[in-house]
């Protein structure tokens, strides 16, 4: 039952297949594939955007921080003046906090710049590649184009294709058909000589028809009569003559 389902599958993927292999256009496919790699290009460059304003978000937050420590350090020697140590002691602490921060925000710049960069140098490298595939795509697109249209002129010339094949069939019915009008036509017109068919179009019946090839056959014969009757007189005349000459010579 399992070899049966696989070759079931096999079956239906490979009429799919083929069947996607006939309405596949390939300009559209190099087209849809420069729309994707375009895609992919606008997603680096969007990535490369959020890693510069994140990196441009903590240089705002060293910035702060950065004043901070400043003004710590400011409030520390001021509460000191005053002989408030204590006060001088927490702005101090502070200051030691902001600077730690300032210390890892430094690190996770250092990270991002490290990123953008290779987001960057990856865009460069993507954006050669998208820029090369464009060319080639439409030289491919321009080269399928030129063998489409010679593989139809060379169908049309050569009567292979689909059309001219439907063409070609139409053509060779209409021989047929009309090699048996033409067949029919004939055979009608002897039947209807021969008597077998009656012509309605016509006003004498079979009876009529009959009489007149009587009459026609009888002046054939009163003509054919006639011809051998002056041939016969004018024979006869030669033969008298023949006949006084040889009995003139035997009386003498």
């Amino acid at each position: 039952m399992a070899g049966l389902m696989a070759r079931a599958s096999t079956i239906v993927k490979a009429k799919f297949a083929k069947l996607l292999d006939r309405v596949e256009d390939p300009g559209e496919t190099l087209d849809y594939s420069y729309e994707k790699q375009l895609e992919l290009l606008q997603n680096v460059k969007r990535g490369i955007a959020d890693v510069v304003t994140a990196r441009k978000r903590i240089e705002l937050q060293q910035q702060q921080l950065e004043a901070s420590v400043v003004k710590l350090e400011s409030q520390a020697r001021d509460a000191l003046s005053q002989n408030r140590e204590d006060l001088a002691r927490t702005a101090l602490e502070r200051k030691a906090g902001a600077q730690q921060q300032l210390q890892g925000l430094d690190a996770q710049v250092q990270q991002l710049e490290a990123q953008q960069d290779k987001l960057v140098s990856s865009e460069k490298q993507l954006s050669a590649k998208v820029e090369s595939f464009r060319t080639q795509k439409e030289v491919i697109k321009a080269q399928y184009s030129a063998a489409e249209a010679q593989v139809r002129i060379g169908e049309a010339a050569t009567g292979i294709g689909e059309q001219m094949a439907d063409t070609g069939l139409a053509i060779q019915r209409a021989k047929d058909k009309t090699e048996q009008m033409q067949a029919r036509a004939s055979a009608i017109d002897e039947l209807t000589a021969a008597g077998t068919l009656d012509d309605l179009t016509s006003s004498s019946d079979a009876l009529d028809r009959e009489l007149s090839q009587l009459s026609a056959g009888k002046q054939v014969d009163d003509e054919l009569a006639k011809m051998k009757a002056e041939l016969g007189h004018g024979d006869g005349g030669d033969a008298k003559q023949l006949e006084q000459g040889s009995g003139e010579e035997a009386a003498q």
